[in-house]
């Protein structure tokens, strides 16, 4: 029976490995793609801002956000985690915009532009409160293969929300 064990084991250990390569693969594949549709996405936002022969803010606004996305992708093929504030920032941006070109088209006050306007003040909110428990309540790097590869970049990310 002992070498039925061992098979077992070692057949586990052979499909975890597999399974975590192959996982591995498809994840960075798709971030590959993410950060590359972005790229793509905000070069043809700006070719057509050049034919559309001006710009508005709505245009800039909304290649801050393809900005912000690509940088998300960015600190995540670096530190292997995503801060959620920079998800965060993405709404904040995007609730900009919608405001910005809400006023500009209609230029009538509503309720919308106060419901958008509290909106953004709720996401405001909550990046202090991720700030806060991120500074107060600081992650803990667990037992995960992935967190073994650990560099200097991972750690500043970490650090991030403290130094400020």
């Amino acid at each position: 029976m002992n070498w039925a064990e061992r098979l077992r084991e070692g057949m586990h250990g052979l499909a975890e490995s597999l399974g975590n390569l192959l996982m591995e693969a498809f994840h960075y594949l798709a971030l590959f793609a993410i950060g590359a549709i972005t790229a793509w996405a905000g070069v043809m936002t700006f070719i057509g801002m050049l034919d559309k022969g001006h710009i508005t803010v709505d245009d800039i606004l909304l290649l801050f956000i393809y900005l912000e996305l690509a940088a998300m992708v960015g600190i995540y093929f670096k530190t292997n985690h995503m801060p959620i504030r920079f998800m965060i920032y993405v709404a904040i941006t995007a609730l900009t915009r919608l405001l910005i070109s809400d006023i500009s088209h209609t230029h009538k006050p509503s309720w919308g532009v106060v419901m958008v306007s509290g909106a953004i003040l709720l996401l405001a909110l909550a990046i202090l409160v991720v700030r806060y428990a991120s500074s107060r309540f600081p992650s803990v790097a667990g037992s995960h293969p992935r967190n073994k590869a650990r560099n200097r970049a991972d750690a500043e990310a970490e650090r991030d929300d403290t130094s400020d």
